[in-house]
């Protein structure tokens, strides 16, 4: 799939059915002379539902679908037959949307399990027909109800990425070379800024067979919380992520001082992001010697408090393994981290 065609947000009206009206007609036939009501009830307008899809991640599909709506419910007949429900409409979206009213912008519900419906728009209830006014004292009723009218409702669908391990960094951080290669996705890579246009997910393969998904999420620059560069625009993806990897590459100036702008933008955009288990780890550690790196290590161990770090390099396949294994002992233990806790 082309970058292109990654949406995560789009704007849709949706309308349901409107209920049919419900019949008023007297029985006539030949020989019966006074038949009474038999006018049937309206049938149900049609809901606006939408459902989980676990094999579909971008709502692409609805980029161009500004107007849903369902079918109307039919009118009740005589013989007290009762009229046709209208067609539902069920919309499919990934996991993780949200699903938000454009007016007010109130969270209205979330899909995350895979086959789980809910409805958007409820039809109309269809109007009852005159059959179910008659009485002693009103043998002969001569009207029915009308058909309640359809829901109408301009909404914000929004996704957010769900994975367990969220890859945050600058451009050109190394994230998505190390998304290749600890999984089978295929981000686009080259050698100049913003290469990432869109989230990439994918699954990592750990032992026994077991595995967790990792996302790569487009880089952030300084002063991303209030819209520079294309992070901000993203930022939503990190607030599903479990577990924070924040790559920082070891040929950077000050290796704490953009560790702590990365925080800072998260912090800014939701302070509730910085209670997510955070791991710091130095990427691109091929272009250092062992004296270097344990000169480094010594160093980040006296500026960086509480949070655990290591170095990897992608390329040369260096540490992917440890990382592997913090990643899931991170993911799968409850226990917090010691707040003296240092690099592997």
């Amino acid at each position: 799939m082309t970058e292109g065609n990654f949406v995560d947000y789009v704007k849709i009206y949706v309308s349901s059915g409107k209920g049919g009206k419900g019949s008023s007609h007297l029985h006539r036939e030949k020989f019966i002379e006074k038949g009474g009501p038999d006018g049937g009830d309206g049938g149900r307008g049609g809901h606006v539902i939408l459902k989980g899809n676990k094999s579909l991640w971008t709502l692409f599909h609805l980029k161009f679908a500004r107007h849903v709506k369902a079918g109307h419910g039919g009118d009740g007949g005589s013989s007290r037959s009762t009229g046709h429900d209208g067609e539902d409409i069920t919309i499919e979206v990934p996991l993780g949307t949200v699903v938000r009213d454009k007016e007010t912008d109130e969270i209205l519900f979330e899909i995350t399990e895979n086959g789980e419906e809910r409805i958007l728009a409820k039809g109309g209830k269809g109007g009852l027909g005159n059959w179910n006014f008659r009485s002693s004292t009103n043998q002969t009723p001569r009207y029915a109800q009308p058909g309640m009218p359809p829901e109408e409702l301009d909404v914000v669908l929004e996704l957010k990425v769900l994975a367990d391990v969220g890859l945050v960094g600058f451009p050109n951080a190394g994230k998505s070379t190390l998304l290749s290669v600890l999984t089978s996705a295929k981000p686009k890579i080259a050698d100049y800024p913003f290469t990432t246009l869109k989230p990439n997910l994918g699954i990592v393969a750990y032992r026994e067979f077991k595995s967790f998904i990792m996302a790569d999420i487009p880089g952030i620059i300084e002063g991303a919380a209030e819209g520079k560069g294309l992070g901000h625009y993203f930022l939503r993806h990190i607030e599903r992520n479990s577990t924070l990897l924040f790559l920082v590459p070891a040929d950077t100036d000050d290796i704490k001082k953009e560790y702590e702008i990365l925080l800072d933008e998260l912090r800014r955009y939701n302070p509730e992001m910085l209670d997510k288990d955070k791991l710091l780890v130095i990427s691109k550690c091929d272009m250092l010697d062992e004296e270097l790196k344990a000169e480094l290590k010594a160093q980040l161990k006296k500026q960086i408090k509480g949070i655990p770090f290591m170095f990897i390099s992608s390329v040369a396949q260096q540490g992917l393994t440890e990382l592997k294994d913090k990643l899931w002992e991170m993911l799968n233990v409850d226990s917090e981290m010691p707040e003296n806790s240092h690099g592997i």
